[in-house]
């Protein structure tokens, strides 16, 4: 169980080997480049909250970066589900998660970038 554990957090950490494990994996295994893309999309999304979560903690010292993640997801959810009600009349929940979910892909795939960035200027400026 710890090694299993420790696995999952190097992966949290690093995000990106996700993305490339189901995406290769999935390549070679003889499906589509696409559904392989939008597969690996939806998997690494999980890591990158978890990956930026704790970024945002470490680095403003702060300990509510996962609920704010979360606030803004749900936030996001309501307007597209205001949006799609208000130009077809109901709302497709399958469509809406999901383009709350690859959304979150790309602003936490830039935050992490960015927080990354970030922590590692100023762990240097504070080593100085």
């Amino acid at each position: 169980m710890n090694v299993i554990g420790s696995f999952l957090v190097v992966l949290s950490m690093l995000p990106f080997f996700p993305f490339l494990i189901v995406y290769y994996g999935m390549v070679y295994f003889k499906k589509p480049k696409k559904t392989a893309l939008h597969t690996a999309m939806d998997v690494t999304t999980i890591f990158l909250i978890a990956a930026v979560a704790a970024l945002f903690n470490s680095t403003f010292n702060l300990s509510f970066g996962f609920y704010l993640i979360l606030l803004v997801m749900l936030i996001s959810l309501g307007l597209i589900g205001s949006a799609q009600t208000r130009l077809k009349g109901k709302i497709n929940y399958r469509r809406m998660i999901r383009a709350v979910w690859r959304m979150a892909f790309v602003v936490m795939g830039f935050s992490y970038i960015v927080l990354l960035a970030f922590g590692l200027f100023s762990y240097i400026i504070d080593f100085m």
